[in-house]
Formats: C-alpha cells, sequence, structure tokens
C-alpha cells in the first residue's frame, strides 16, 4: 500500500464513519476503485479503526471522563445507568459479531450494486428524519435497545451506523444531542471487538506486511478527519439538516449502480 492510497483511505474512513454515509460503502467503493484490498490488511484495517476511536474519545473527553470517574465510584448513579444502557445497546451487534461474522463478511466483495443499493436505503431513512418532530426524550432503556437493534443492519456495506442509529433515536422521539452523544458514545467497544475478533480469528492475515510511514498516515487522515466528521455532523443534527445528506447518499448509490 502507497502512502497515498493510505492517505485516501484513512481520510475516507475517517469522514464516513461519522457522517451518515456508510464508511463501509465507501470504502468498499474505495477498494474497486483503487485496486486495494485494504480489508484483507489486518494492521491498516486496526490502526485507522483505533483511530476513529481515538476521534471519539476526544471529542467526547469530558463525557467519557465524567462517565468513567462516576463509575468506579460504584454506585446505582445517572453515569452507571448511562453505561448499562451502552451496554444494552450493544447486545444485538455483538451476537452479530461473535455467531455471524464470517456470514457478514460475504458481503464485502466490491459489489457496487449492493453498496448502491443500501446507500439508497440509508437515503430513505435520513429524509423520513424530516417528518420528525420536536422531542427531549431521554435515552431509556427501550431506545437504547432499538437504536443497538437498528445497528444491527448497519453492518451490510452503505447502510450508514451514525445515519441509522441517530436517525432512529430521533424517530423515537429522543433530544437530538442525546441521541447524537449516544450514538457516538454506544459504538467506542463494537469497533474495538470487531478487531480484536479479526486479530484472534484471523492472524494470518498479520502476516500482511505494510511500511511505518503509510500506517502513519493512515492514522493520522482518519483521526483528523474523524475529529472534523464528529464535531460536524453534531452541529448538523443539532440544526435539524440530517436529511441532507439524504440527498448525497442517493447520488452516490445510484452512480455506485450504474458503476457496478
Amino acid at each position: 500500500m502507497s502512502w497515498l492510497e493510505a492517505l485516501i483511505l484513512g481520510l475516507v474512513q475517517g469522514l464516513t464513519e461519522f457522517l451518515p454515509v456508510s464508511s463501509s460503502g465507501h470504502l468498499e467503493i474505495g477498494k474497486v476503485l483503487l485496486d486495494v484490498e485494504a480489508k484483507k490488511d489486518l494492521s491498516f484495517s486496526i490502526v485507522v479503526h483505533g483511530a476513529t476511536v481515538l476521534s471519539i474519545i476526544v471529542v467526547f473527553f469530558s463525557d467519557i471522563k465524567k462517565l468513567v470517574v462516576d463509575f468506579f465510584k460504584f454506585e446505582w448513579n445517572e453515569s452507571t445507568k448511562y453505561i448499562s444502557k451502552i451496554f444494552v445497546s450493544m447486545i444485538p451487534i455483538g451476537i452479530v459479531g461473535i455467531f455471524f461474522k464470517d456470514y457478514v463478511q460475504s458481503f464485502f466483495t466490491g459489489n457496487l450494486i449492493l453498496v448502491g443499493s443500501m446507500l439508497l436505503i440509508t437515503a430513505t431513512l435520513l429524509a423520513i428524519t424530516i417528518i420528525v418532530k420536536k422531542h427531549n426524550k431521554d435515552i431509556g432503556y427501550k431506545e437504547a435497545i432499538v437504536m443497538g437493534i437498528a445497528q444491527i443492519f448497519t453492518v451490510l456495506p452503505g447502510i450508514s451506523r451514525s445515519g441509522t442509529t441517530i436517525a432512529t433515536g430521533l424517530l423515537m422521539g429522543g433530544k437530538k444531542e442525546n441521541v447524537t452523544r449516544f450514538s457516538f458514545l454506544m459504538v467506542i467497544i463494537p469497533i474495538l471487538g470487531a478487531s480484536f475478533l479479526d486479530i484472534v480469528t484471523k492472524p494470518e492475515a498479520a502476516d500482511v506486511v505494510i511500511e511505518p510511514v503509510p500506517l502513519l498516515i493512515g492514522f493520522l487522515a482518519a483521526f483528523l478527519s474523524g475529529i472534523f466528521a464528529c464535531r460536524t455532523l453534531l452541529g448538523i443534527v443539532k440544526r435539524g439538516k440530517l436529511h441532507y445528506f439524504a440527498v448525497y447518499c442517493a447520488l452516490a448509490g445510484l452512480v455506485a449502480i450504474i458503476s457496478g
């Protein structure tokens, strides 16, 4: 992998992981356009995913710090309840990741028609948020599990994780800021868990050698673009403009289908 390919794929990962346009779908498109099997390069995949997790930690550092500090008070306080909701939301995707990982990976074959079709579904879901009325509900256990179930479908390339979970929370009447914050925090452990499963189940993939410079460039690109995308999406959701990305996803989906 060249440094330019690492830069492009790192930027794609960082931007599309948080913007509601599907990182997996764009990485599939990127693999076809660049003729790079990035998913088989385990070290690169772990590095860029680690970078996106770090970008979440940076953006939500004060929130995460409070949750951790309160958790170790070993009291059933608001932070502990919030953490328990995050764990509840992770149950569905955890089941899929552990028991259906090989089946999920069968969708990642560079099939642009599939990617395009899923992007059209993402566009439809984002467009529906136009009808959402203003609500101020907190995230409860019901909202957490439903958002977690919605996250299952985001394993398909082209279905946006952030777009799907945020739209689901909004359609359930959640407050914009609360839904967005929960959507970002609920993915930290699943991302790290997916990387751990890759290391355990596919140790041979780690034999792929990537030079340190491309790895560093990919990490920095994913980290910095992830911070930018994360903060950008927070502002977009707060202004109620999530449906703007529906137009982009629809166009990208049509282009992918035609190209496929």
